[in-house]
């Protein structure tokens, strides 16, 4: 884990050339005047084809990807991608991920986009790299290039000659931009897609070789601790900088503004300074935090921007029993494994920030605006931190690092967030509330369908340096812009608000509420954690108000095919047709979603069983069926579904950020708790339904929302008890069964 050549520096070594050449453009038939087809997945924004591949002169592949591998096994499933395209084996491929120096820039790793972004990049861009290489082969050997075949990066013609993607690689020379007709290969010939490849972060992580940024150790390195704010907007008084510079070990102690740091030559000195220096402080809080109790209803009746997701008006059956509900979601927090850790080293010209980020560009870009320094001597460079999918403390410990580095020019700085900075310091997920009503006609169709969501936003990742959790402590700060929400057809707080069944007439509205009482911003899957457990424990309450089963009243709103394939997949291989005799306590429960309408397909069937005196759950068995399209790796999607059911269930059930009229108070796993392992599900099963040469729809967000509501609602199976406000907490469940 030491700094990497850039492909400058590469090229100037000797090191190998790139494929750049020219492909024709099919001509337009349609009308001279008509646009060409855009470009596939993020092609549309990086079109030219040596910022994707380069050949090796030993005719080995690096690949480039501006997407960050945060333990989602992103980096196998696009290794075997261009391995496939390239007709080279998997082992023979090199990945660099999100690089400033080195990458394309694909914004942020986020919304399960991947594979659809870069995934499908890198799919086109390997496809027209052999097409390139067997047309120069073809022009050597002057044969055609339809006699010859591509076996393991080598060129072979009918005679037995043959030239080697290294050899070929050589003489190509044209600097182009791909086009929109990649010569795909038939899915029916693929031998590498497809495959459930063993992933290649795994060996390090399971023997405990360095695999996370936490892990990166530098010459020269040292070791920093910042000292944070104990409530937001707190003014430093004072604090005793002179006897803790005098401290064992210690290096610098740095103060700018409300902004304290230490350093020291080692890593418990620069804890025992850091715990000695926040001793000393004092500050002057004004922040005054609303009654916990009262976030519900304070996020529902806050000044709110109403905005239309969607309007269905058609004539339908008259209506003959209405329902209602209100759903609510507290505060949850990334609670990393990991706390947030980066390595920054400020030279002459040139700031290396090594950062678990998921958005190394952007980052660069706030810490350019926060440092008041170009945005092009900063180099952020991502290493994969160990725990966390959405915006956590990654960046904003990147920006301690970048400050306290430039005050040490030429030492590589480490920064560690402790604990109880990570749980009280991070940006959490938004509180939210839904509200829907709905009615059935006599039949026992849905005919009417009204849902309104209230929400903070769900994005203040650091595009601007004001977004930085340091710049509110340094003296002259930057301006903090106001919170957006993120707009339809992906949606952040109303993200899959709109339902995906087929009713006559619906009314969905989302209330975007820009006060934010708490710091917050992407917790994985965003607003649809709490709309599809709210839609979808809702269809439950309606099938049985219909006297319907769940599943079939699902199907029997649903028209999607590759839906109803989900819902009957994860059905059947549950075996819900044929349910075991009922005890005590024991119940099941179904839930379904599209991820936003528009990504991957999840059905998720379970049981549990409620203990009666304490009002604990114990989930039993679960079954997911999933459709992300093309599957690359079918085990890397179980892998991505597990991990949600898991997520998913310890949101559902445990977690809830704590605080009192001033400060955070979920400091620990203690005043935090999460899913522990003697209560994780007994049994995961993830069946992948193949969608040979349909685009890749991501998976990674799909699960958690029909996980929360198939706990719901075979918790109501088991006791009775509809429970609607997150989290499914013991106390909560005993409360509601009358123990």
């Amino acid at each position: 884990m030491t700094p990497v050549l850039s492909r400058r520096d590469l090229l100037g070594s000797g090191g190998g050339l790139l494929v750049m050449a020219a492909m024709p453009v099919a001509p337009v038939t349609s009308s001279p005047l008509a646009p060409p087809p855009p470009l596939p997945g993020s092609l549309r924004t990086t079109p030219l084809l040596d910022a994707w591949i380069h050949v090796r002169p030993d005719g080995g592949i690096t690949a480039f990807t501006g997407k960050a591998e945060l333990g989602q096994g992103l980096t196998t499933a696009l290794i075997q991608v261009v391995a496939e395209e390239l007709d080279v084996a998997p082992a023979r491929v090199a990945l660099i991920t999100a690089d400033t120096g080195r990458t394309p820039n694909e914004g942020f790793t986020a919304g399960s986009h991947s594979m659809q972004d870069s995934g499908t990049a890198l799919l086109n861009a390997a496809a027209q790299a052999r097409l390139l290489l067997v047309a120069q082969a073809a022009a050597e050997l002057g044969v055609a290039e339809k006699s010859l075949t591509v076996a393991n990066g080598v060129v072979h013609a009918p005679g037995g000659a043959s030239r080697t993607y290294g050899a070929l690689a050589a003489k190509l020379s044209l600097h182009t931009r791909a086009t929109p007709s990649a010569g795909l290969k038939d899915p029916a010939t693929y031998r590498v897609i497809g495959r459930s490849l063993p992933r290649i972060d795994i060996p390090a992580k399971l023997t405990g070789a360095p695999s996370y940024v936490q892990d990166i150790r530098l010459p020269g390195m040292l070791h920093a601790r910042a000292v944070r704010q104990p409530s937001a907007g707190a003014i430093l008084l004072h604090a005793d900088t002179d006897a803790v510079s005098r401290l064992p070990g210690v290096v610098k102690v740095i103060r700018d503004g409300s902004y304290l740091a230490v350093v020291a030559a080692k890593e418990w000195q620069a804890i025992q300074a850091m715990r000695a220096l926040a001793a000393s402080a004092t500050w002057r809080e004004t922040t005054t935090l609303p009654e916990q109790s009262a976030i519900p209803g304070l996020i529902r009746t806050l000044p709110s921007r109403d905005i239309p997701v969607l309007t269905w008006t058609h004539p339908a059956a008259p209506p003959v029993k209405r329902l209602r509900a209100r759903f609510t979601r507290p505060y949850e927090m990334h609670a990393a494994i990991g706390p947030s850790c980066a390595v920054a080293l400020a030279e002459p010209n040139e700031l290396i920030v090594w950062t678990h980020t998921q958005g190394v560009f952007p980052l660069r870009t706030a810490l350019a605006q926060l440092l008041r320094m170009p945005k092009d001597q900063i180099r952020c460079i991502q290493v994969e931190g160990s725990g966390c999918y959405g915006h956590n403390g990654a960046d904003d410990a990147a920006a301690d690092a970048a400050l306290i580095a430039r005050a040490l020019p030429g030492r590589p700085i480490r920064v560690q967030w402790m604990r109880e900075q990570e749980n009280t310091s991070e940006p959490f997920g938004s509180a939210m509330v839904g509200e829907v009503s709905a009615a059935l006609d006599a039949a026992g169709r849905i005919v009417d369908w009204d849902y309104g969501v209230w929400s903070n936003t769900h994005n203040t990742r650091p595009v601007v340096g004001g977004l930085l959790l340091a710049n509110a402590a340094l003296p002259d700060p930057l301006p903090v812009p106001p919170p957006e929400p993120i707009p339809m057809p992906e949606g952040g707080g109303d993200r899959n608000s709109n339902p995906i069944y087929a009713f006559p007439n619906a009314h969905v509205v989302y209330h975007f509420v820009p006060e934010m009482p708490l710091r917050v911003s992407a917790l994985r899957s965003l607003g649809a954690h709490l709309n599809i457990f709210a839609l979808e424990s809702f269809m439950d309450e309606l099938a049985h108000a219909a006297g319907a089963d769940p599943v079939a009243f699902r199907l029997r709103h649903l028209t999607d095919p590759r839906g109803r394939a989900a819902i009957a997949a994860a059905a059947d291989r549950f075996g819900w047709a044929t349910p075991s005799p009922r005890t005590p306590g024991h119940g099941r429960g179904f839930a379904f979603a599209r991820y936003k309408n528009l990504g991957a397909y999840c059905a998720v069937a379970l049981d549990l069983t409620v203990e009666h005196e304490t009002g604990r759950i114990q989930l039993g068995r679960v079954v997911a069926a999933v459709d992300s399209g093309q599957a690359i790796n079918p085990d890397g999607i179980r892998n991505q579904i597990e991990g949600a059911i898991v997520q998913s269930a310890s949101w559902t059930l445990y977690e809830e950020v704590r605080f009192d009229r001033r400060r955070i108070t979920s400091t620990d796993w203690s005043f935090y708790p999460i899913l522990r392992f003697p209560a994780a599900p007994a049994s995961v099963e993830v069946h992948v339904l193949d969608r040979p040469g349909q685009p890749f729809l991501g998976t990674g967000e799909a699960g958690q929302g029909p996980m929360a509501a198939a706990i719901a609602n075979a918790l109501f199976d088991a006791t009775g008890a509809r429970l609607r406000d997150l989290p499914l907490s013991a106390a909560r469940v005993k409360a509601a069964i009358g123990v």
